[in-house]
């Protein structure tokens, strides 16, 4: 896992806090193979190019996932990146009155799903994605995000 900061490090979950996450996430996907991924953490005018060049929305996101998209026949463990906008992650935990860090945690497992395939467009995949990661944020020790 690569960590890139764009915001300031101050009061923002140490970058072996991601690794657990992350790690957390490829076991609770059952992802046995190798896994390469990057993570950089956004201020919300970033976030918000971000998501208005890739999704078409204007307006910064909590985390958005870039799979990797790896020609045929190049064997890599890179699974993508991940940009995760921290000014969205700390105001939604304090407006959904959850613990920073476990918002956090919630965020970079989602996302890693992502890069693994998982999706919620579909309520069947919603229902799939999000059972996988209460289970997952519950071996963390952390309260289901959905409750």
């Amino acid at each position: 896992m690569h960590l890139g900061y764009a915001v300031p490090r101050t009061g923002l979950p140490a970058p072996v806090s991601f690794r657990r996450w992350v790690e957390a996430a490829l076991r609770g996907a059952k992802r046995r193979k190798p896994a390469e991924l990057a993570i950089r953490l956004v201020d919300a005018d970033e976030g918000r190019a971000l998501n208005r060049d890739y999704r078409g929305k204007d307006y910064a996101t909590n985390v958005l996932s870039f799979p990797a998209e790896l020609p045929p026949g190049v064997a890599l463990p890179l699974i993508g990146d991940l940009a995760i906008c921290a000014p969205v992650v700390l105001r939604e935990a304090t407006e959904q009155g959850k613990l920073a860090r476990d918002h956090w945690a919630h965020l970079t497992v989602h996302g890693v799903l992502h890069l693994l395939g998982y999706d919620h467009i579909e309520d069947s995949e919603a229902e799939a994605m999000e059972a996988l990661e209460t289970r997952i944020l519950a071996g963390l020790g952390i309260a289901d995000p959905y409750a």
